[in-house]
């Protein structure tokens, strides 16, 4: 064998070695980017259910609340943004702009649907009511599972953009267009907690 096969061979290796290690890498990167996106339709799931209960909530209170129709309207407005937002940030997890919509749209949901919860404690029929007890323990049943699904998809998050910030992946997750992803968080404190929807 002459010296330059035997370089040529350990430069193939290199070259193979190196291709092998970027590749997995790559693959790495995106088992930890379809995690965090499958983590979001779990959350997704969720959101749609509450959106689904919130009409029948509405409703429900609607003939007992008669004087309080803008208080109503204002639940189904919020709603009808909260599903858009989760609908745009379910075509794409990964969008830093559509996660900061669902949020936003969310905290006014969670406002919405406290002030409709304040007012109908005022309601001592309402409260009584078979129908609205049952909603009210789905959306409290609903809340709780969206808050598992959040922390399951902050988590999923967390180690997604800690894999692609950390050296080397760094260098490749720019190269291959793995952008960080978005945490689901509430940035106002008050809107930290979920939405009360029990009667007393």
């Amino acid at each position: 064998m002459t010296p330059l096969l035997v370089v040529l061979g350990v430069l193939l290796l290199v070259v193979i070695v190196l291709g092998l290690w970027v590749t997995g890498i790559y693959n790495s990167l995106v088992t930890l980017r379809n995690r965090f996106k499958n983590a979001f339709a779990q959350i997704d799931v969720q959101l749609k259910r509450r959106y689904d209960l919130i009409p029948n909530l509405v409703e429900v209170a609607k003939g007992y609340l008669k004087h309080e129709r803008e208080t109503l309207e204002a639940v189904i407005k919020a709603r009808n943004i909260a599903l858009a937002a989760s609908q745009s940030a379910a075509a794409n997890p990964a969008d830093a702009g559509a996660m900061k919509s669902l949020v936003s749209a969310e905290t006014g949901l969670a406002g919405a649907l406290s002030r409709l919860m304040v007012v109908a404690e005022q309601y001592p029929d309402l409260k009584a009511n078979q129908t609205m007890m049952q909603l009210t323990e789905e959306m409290t049943s609903t809340e709780n599972k969206i808050a598992f699904a959040r922390q399951a998809y902050n988590d999923s998050v967390m180690i997604y953009n800690t894999s692609r910030e950390v050296f080397p992946n760094v260098i490749f997750a720019g190269l291959f267009g793995f952008l960080a992803a978005e945490l689901f968080k509430i940035e106002d404190a008050a809107e930290r907690s979920a939405p009360q929807v029990k009667f007393t």
